[in-house]
């Protein structure tokens, strides 16, 4: 590991500081940058992402995605998170912390909008970051790439019905241009800009032209995480610094749920023998949210002002702090979890 990846914790921190500032001294230009999307999409975000994902997209290798299928049981797990645990468990923690705990404290008009922001957050599972958490957990990029595209065809099906279930909304406004371009611009066309890079790097160079291609991306990927943070706080210093308890207590619920759901999948991949490799994406992808997609269900249902919006923002702020976490606990654990996974393993072999 290099330096600057070893304080990535130190950069992370600076990088808030940094947005946050440049959010409440220069306001004019950060709202310029902010103003530049297409369906609650920000471009230059959407650029960055791409110098996030491609290095990690540019490693796979399509011919070999046939070997998915044994790691069926991390893709089972990782689905039962995702849609049987997660919105349900959200909700719960929404009911505990703003309905009751935090009540006093918190708006009361705004308490029912607060819980459905943090359902529409936990309700979408993350598409385009996960390939980045899976890249820093060492994780296996045929797995992430076979299970994200899994789930991005059940959220086309499930998101509404899922919603409207836990918010007891009759009909659902599904911002599908959101969706249909986020899953265009985040998977799509990374995966083809990756995949011609490869194909002209082997057949230029072969292996060795792959590999110092991967070893000049590789740190401007970091790079890009990093700006992204700065953006993202930049876009929301306003509201962190005119509403901070809120924000505050609106984190805490979401915290919570990205350690259970994260920690439940990461042992249920222990429990059922799944290799580290599979189980660190599998646990990420289980905790981190799909946060375009929430951002503009919320300020479509119930406007851009409301405490359903601003508490799926809460989820944006906080995502690339709390996963960062989480890869370190996947990466400082990875003896742990082989040792009772190889246990398992032999159980369910029947060996000694």
């Amino acid at each position: 590991m290099s330096t600057f990846e070893r304080y990535l914790t130190l950069w992370v921190a600076l990088c808030i500081v940094v947005g946050i500032t440049l959010g409440h001294f220069l306001p004019g230009p950060v709202q310029a940058i902010g103003a530049m999307e297409i369906a609650q999409v920000n471009l230059p975000v959407a650029l960055l992402v791409w110098l996030m994902i491609i290095p990690m997209l540019v490693k796979i290798d399509f011919s070999a995605l046939s070997g998915v299928k044994e790691h069926w049981r991390g893709i089972g797990v990782t689905l039962f998170i995702n849609w049987a645990v997660k919105p349900f468990s959200m909700a719960l923690l929404g009911w505990i912390f703003i309905s009751w705990l935090f009540r006093p404290y918190m708006p009361a008009d705004q308490i029912n909008s607060y819980i459905a922001g943090l359902i529409l957050l936990a309700a979408a599972p993350c598409t385009a970051m996960v390939f980045v958490w899976s890249n820093l957990c060492k994780g296996e990029p045929h797995f992430t790439l076979s299970q994200v595209a899994v789930n991005d065809v059940i959220m086309v099906l499930a998101f509404a019905p899922l919603v409207g279930l836990l918010l007891g909304l009759s009909a659902i406004t599904v911002p599908w241009n959101t969706l249909v371009l986020s899953v265009v611009l985040y998977i799509v066309v990374p995966v083809i800009i990756a995949q011609v890079l490869r194909k002209r790097l082997l057949a230029t160079g072969g292996e060795p032209a792959l590999a110092r291609f991967l070893a000049v991306l590789q740190p401007l990927s970091l790079v890009a995480l990093l700006a992204t943070l700065v953006l993202l706080f930049a876009f929301q210093g306003g509201q962190i610094i005119a509403q901070p308890l809120v924000i505050a207590m609106l984190a805490v619920p979401i915290t919570i749920q990205v350690y259970f759901n994260s920690g439940l999948a990461y042992l249920l991949n222990r429990w059922t023998g799944e290799a580290h490799c599979v189980a660190g994406p599998s646990a990420l992808i289980g905790a981190s949210n799909f946060f375009e997609l929430a951002v503009a269900a919320a300020i479509s249902l119930f406007g851009f002002q409301s405490g359903a919006a601003l508490a799926t923002v809460v989820g944006v702020l906080i995502e690339v702090p709390v996963m960062l976490s989480v890869v370190a606990i996947v990466n400082r654990s990875k003896g742990w979890y082989e040792a009772g996974s190889a246990v398992r393993s032999r159980m369910v072999e029947g060996k000694p």
